[in-house]
């Protein structure tokens, strides 16, 4: 269950100042802090095949990127969100290396894994948010539903392509990849890529 946690607005610098002691994940929503439940071991084995995966391909294209899990982006005055993954460039992270882990410019892949408790914000919050602030390319990988959605920015507007079982996951930034979709969505019967 999503909670929040402080009364009076924050400010997004107060946001990324505040620690309160505990190993607690928040995301800021309109100033209010939100924290994050912890995710279940589904989760967090998707999320681990997918950073492997991910990894795998940048070294192999020998690309300048990297994925990293958790990272935050800014998606308005008051409003950040924790991505489960992201794909950035060497740079950015490097523009913002001894700062709090959390981008103003969008990354080229942002991917979120559903849980029960996040199915809204992941579908709608998220989707619209990443949209605003221009991430070109979103995946949700939702073990709940049994598929990816991969959304590719289109003039201001998410067009999606829908995955399920044995389709392979089409992506635009990570064209020459070829994954099931279930492969993601069931890593604890795959092996490792």
């Amino acid at each position: 269950m999503v909670t929040e946690v402080a009364e009076k607005p924050l400010s997004f610098d107060a946001y990324l100042q505040h620690a309160d002691g505990s190993d607690q994940r928040h995301e800021l929503v309109d100033g209010r802090l939100i924290s994050m439940p912890p995710p279940t071991f589904r989760h967090l084995l998707i999320a681990k095949y997918l950073e492997q995966l991910l990894d795998r391909e940048i070294r192999r294209l020998g690309l300048p990127w990297l994925c990293l899990r958790e990272a935050g982006l800014r998606t308005g005055v008051r409003k950040s969100r924790l991505m489960d993954l992201c794909v950035v460039s060497d740079a950015q992270v490097r523009e913002t290396l001894h700062r709090s882990a959390v981008f103003d410019a969008p990354p080229l892949l942002a991917v979120e894994v559903v849980s029960e408790e996040s199915v809204k914000r992941d579908y709608r919050y998220k989707r619209s948010e990443y949209a605003a602030v221009e991430v070109p390319e979103y995946w949700i990988v939702d073990p709940l539903r049994e598929r990816v959605t991969v959304l590719v920015l289109e003039e201001g507007l998410y067009e999606e392509s829908v995955f399920a079982g044995d389709d392979s996951v089409v992506s635009p930034l990570f064209a020459e990849l070829t994954v099931p979709a279930g492969a993601l969505l069931n890593p604890a019967s795959t092996t490792t890529p």
